[in-house]
């Protein structure tokens, strides 16, 4: 479960850069 949220947050994080340089 740790993991799973681990990777879901990175997601998120990515998506947040991702938005924010664009």
């Amino acid at each position: 479960l740790r993991f799973a949220i681990r990777e879901g947050g990175r997601t998120v994080g990515a998506g947040v850069v991702a938005s924010i340089s664009a």
